[in-house]
């Protein structure tokens, strides 16, 4: 011991901190009644320094005021108490409850993103100026017909429609007008076009692949490039443009894609839902007839050029012999008002009126607008005398039209009637055909195929006259069935009347019966014939 001192010397470490030993060498075996406060400097050990903390490094001495903690320095730790099965169970319902909580709220917040897009997107197709402001009380007509229970089967008054469609169309409705009238046009035309597609749904379309996808996304940019709604490359109104388009090629195989058919289908895309344009769609080309002039050989679309040249020598004589003067067809200037409906040159809210009207009459109010066009732009027309500059002025001034001229353009549109005119002047057409292959110094085979095309063209003019007959027997059938009603009415309403007659003779002879009796008995007061009657059957 007193060689283990000898390698010690004691101190006291300040208040508070107990006795220190220096050690000026390793503690002798004895080592472990000792504690390491820090390097070289020990402390005997006490009764608490059960656990070696030499390990620890460096540490502060104990005081030995300080109070000896048995289960933690910052007093009991506390046990855990054990929960329940029930209390388990309730906190397992209160987090699934919650759980199902946010997910609902994650698909509202979903819904409201999906509905403050669709109103995003429908102020973004309804980007355009009208030309006919519609008045709060035809608003309410439009309305009270589109919310008529059962309407798709309801054949609504004719003059009634071309009177509300006169007065204008809301734009925020005039999707759904353009469908309510579709519906009026299937009533009214009940056997359909034997041309008439599959009926392939359109989701089953998308899935296809087409051959016509080059040519589409070529078109997709061009068609509307400055409306919001387009202009984005591979927006979402492109990209709905390219559905339609691409489904519709695949649905008319003849025809597939060609150029214009963008400009139609986005009109309709403003308006309404993809798969509802889509359907719209089909409806203009293969039941309002536009699908022709789309066909391959163009055939068509000449034909109409030549009834255009003969409208405007019907209607404005001066003006067809200016253009004819400086050698102007209708094709140098007019085709793309027909395979484009006026869309690609126009203002929108023009074309909106016009699709309206094609909703409403047909076609043939691509012939009514461009005559009406011409004419009323005839004293500007005749001003220029070159082939160029009238040109550029038909197909650069003349769209750019006031909202005066336009509303003109389309009163003017509902006063014409030349459906018999465009008849004549069709049939006129083929024969001059005829007569130049007859005339024409031909080889025998560049003859053969003339008559060839002909022939096919005949048989395609065939066809359409046969649906057309079709259309006509339908209507002759229905209108029969309506006067063999009307007579059968007729008959039960005299019937009826007969009754009523027979009935009032004898009431009136019960009358007379009744005041010879009264007359006859004495001082018997006169009743009252004057008065109400006894009440009963």
């Amino acid at each position: 011991m007193a060689g283990a001192l000898q390698l010690l010397s004691g101190r006291w470490g300040g208040a508070g901190q107990g006795l220190h030993w220096e050690a000026k060498a390793q503690p002798p075996a004895t080592a472990d009644r000792w504690v390491l406060v820090h390097d070289g400097v020990y402390r005997p050990r006490q009764s608490h320094d059960s656990n070696d903390y030499s390990e620890l490094g460096e540490l502060p001495p104990r005081s030995p005021l300080e109070p000896v903690c048995e289960d933690g320095p910052f007093g009991p730790v506390p046990e855990e108490k054990k929960r329940t099965s029930r209390e388990l169970r309730e906190l397992w319902q209160k987090a699934i409850l919650q759980q199902i909580l946010l997910l609902r709220m994650e698909k509202e917040n979903q819904k409201l993103q999906a509905s403050e897009n669709d109103l995003l997107n429908k102020r973004l197709k309804l980007d355009y100026e009208e030309i006919t402001p519609c008045l709060k009380e035809v608003t309410t007509v439009w309305e009270k017909m589109l919310s008529t229970p059962g309407r798709s089967k309801i054949k609504f008054d004719m003059e009634k429609m071309h009177s509300a469609v006169g007065q204008g169309v809301p734009r925020h409705l005039r999707g759904e007008i353009w469908k309510f009238l579709a519906e009026q046009y299937r009533l009214q035309h009940q056997f359909p076009s034997k041309q008439q597609p599959k009926d392939t749904p359109y989701k089953e379309l998308l899935k296809r692949l087409t051959s016509q996808q080059h040519a589409i996304l070529i078109d997709l940019g061009r068609t509307f490039p400055t409306h919001p709604y387009f202009s984005a490359q591979l927006g979402a109104g492109q990209l709905s443009l390219y559905n339609i388009l691409k489904a519709y090629s695949l649905l008319d195989q003849e025809v597939g894609y060609c150029q214009g058919l963008s400009f139609v289908a986005g009109i309709l895309l403003l308006h309404m839902g993809e798969e509802e344009a889509f359907n719209m769609l089909k409806f203009l080309m293969f039941e309002m007839g536009l699908r022709k002039q789309y066909r391959p050989d163009m055939i068509i679309l000449q034909i109409q050029m030549y009834q255009l040249s003969r409208l405007l020598h019907d209607y404005h004589r001066d003006l067809y012999n200016h253009l004819e003067e400086h050698e102007i067809g209708p094709s140098l200037y007019a085709a793309p008002w027909f395979l484009t409906v006026f869309a690609s040159q126009f203002p929108l809210g023009f074309v909106a009126r016009v699709f309206d009207m094609i909703f409403l009459q047909g076609s043939e109010v691509i012939f009514k607008v461009a005559l009406s066009l011409l004419g009323s732009h005839k004293p500007l027309i005749l001003q220029h005398e070159n082939l160029e500059t009238i040109v550029d002025f038909i197909k650069n001034t003349l769209p750019n039209l006031g909202l005066v001229q336009m509303e003109k353009t389309i009163s003017q549109v509902f006063e014409m009637d030349i459906a018999k005119q465009l008849q004549a002047y069709e049939v006129e057409y083929h024969v001059l055909q005829e007569e130049l292959i007859d005339s024409s110094p031909l080889s025998d085979n560049q003859r053969m195929d003339k008559l060839e095309k002909t022939n096919s063209s005949l048989r395609k003019q065939n066809l359409d006259l046969l649906e057309q007959l079709q259309v006509a027997n339908g209507r002759i059938q229905s209108l029969e069935a309506t006067v063999e009603k009307l007579l059968t009415s007729e008959s039960k309403l005299k019937q009826a009347s007969l009754a009523w007659e027979l009935e009032r003779s004898a009431l009136l002879q019960t009358v007379q019966e009744l005041q010879r009796q009264t007359t006859a008995a004495p001082g018997g007061p006169e009743p009252d014939l004057t008065g109400p009657g006894p009440t009963g059957d």
